[in-house]
């Protein structure tokens, strides 16, 4: 927020949404990223290009669902798809609803706007016999000069990934305490704050217990005492997002599967699966900290897809 922002003004508005969602919602910081540079850009756009007047300046009664509307345009001419325009809308409606809440506003001028329609993409999924190759692809060592530990790191690492359907973020944050290796059950801190219990099997365990034997020898003497992180990049420090990333796709061209296989890819798989099996979709919707039954409902339509294929492939009359 600018020091010259007006008292009443739009973008003071923002300074104090963003207070509250870091220290009352407890947001990721990626999300909060995301979100000011949304909130950055529809301030810009609604004082610059809408209103002609200095950004500063806008106050938020100024701003009127046809403001809202046009900055959503102006996203289309720029290029940005509807699932960017979507979250940026998400964003705008966002402080307004909050200042609503906060007595700011009588009405948000974002509530009849409607949400740009992304086109329905069902979640990219890998079978079974393609989960083993990447787990036997991960347990080879990275590079020639590797004695196996990383690799006995890399192995853990998709086996949880797939064991627990855990997000990337929610991967690297994991210190040992948080792990309950007899029993079988990890502790998680998902979006929202909100923590969850994610029980894992038994090759994920012995993997995990494999890595831990080698896991001192990696750690970094300067790491902080009071974190032990359970993945450990080469030099001792917290494996960072990217670096799983890179982990994933050295195992999947290793395995000499298609590309475009993430480690988000090992997520769905861990959905697919245990819809496939009969598992109860509420049960799912617990497992992957959906807040919503809405998001895990997508991969209904993965199963009736494979139900259809299996259909028209094997039943005498689906051809007739």
């Amino acid at each position: 927020m600018s020091p010259r922002a007006a008292p009443g003004s739009l973008e003071r508005l923002v300074g104090r949404y963003f207070e509250h969602l870091a220290h009352e919602r407890a947001l990721a910081a990626h999300t909060l990223r995301a979100y000011r540079g949304d909130l950055d850009r529809f301030l810009l756009f609604v004082g610059r290009d809408y209103l002609g007047v200095d950004p500063q300046t806008v106050t938020p009664e100024q701003v009127e669902p046809a403001a809202v509307r046009a900055f959503l345009g102006a996203l289309t001419r720029e290029g940005l798809g509807k699932k960017s325009q979507g979250r940026a809308l998400a964003a705008v409606r966002g402080l307004f609803r909050w200042a609503v809440r906060e007595g700011v506003l009588a009405a948000s001028p974002a509530s009849p706007v409607r949400t740009p329609k992304v086109p329905q993409r069902l979640p990219r999924h890998l079978r079974p016999a393609e989960v083993e190759a990447v787990l036997e692809a991960a347990g080879e060592p990275s590079s020639p000069g590797d004695d196996g530990r990383l690799a006995l790191r890399d192995r853990a690492l998709i086996e949880l990934l797939y064991a627990s359907g855990l997000r990337v973020g929610e991967l690297v944050s994991l210190d040992w305490r948080d792990l309950d290796l007899t029993a079988r059950v990890l502790r998680v801190m998902g979006k929202g704050g909100k923590e969850r219990m994610v029980p894992f099997g038994v090759p994920a365990a012995a993997a995990l217990r494999a890595w831990l034997a080698a896991w001192e020898d990696v750690r970094s003497a300067a790491a902080a005492a009071e974190e032990e992180p359970v993945f450990l990049n080469a030099r001792g420090g917290r494996l960072s997002d990217r670096s799983v990333r890179r982990v994933v796709d050295r195992c999947v061209q290793r395995a000499a599967l298609a590309s475009g296989v993430h480690p988000h890819t090992l997520r769905h798989s861990f959905a697919t699966h245990l819809l496939e099996a009969g598992a109860d979709l509420r049960a799912i919707q617990e497992l992957l900290g959906h807040a919503s039954l809405s998001t895990t409902q997508k991969y209904t339509h993965v199963e009736v897809d494979r139900l259809l294929a299996v259909y028209r492939q094997a039943h005498p009359r689906a051809k007739a």
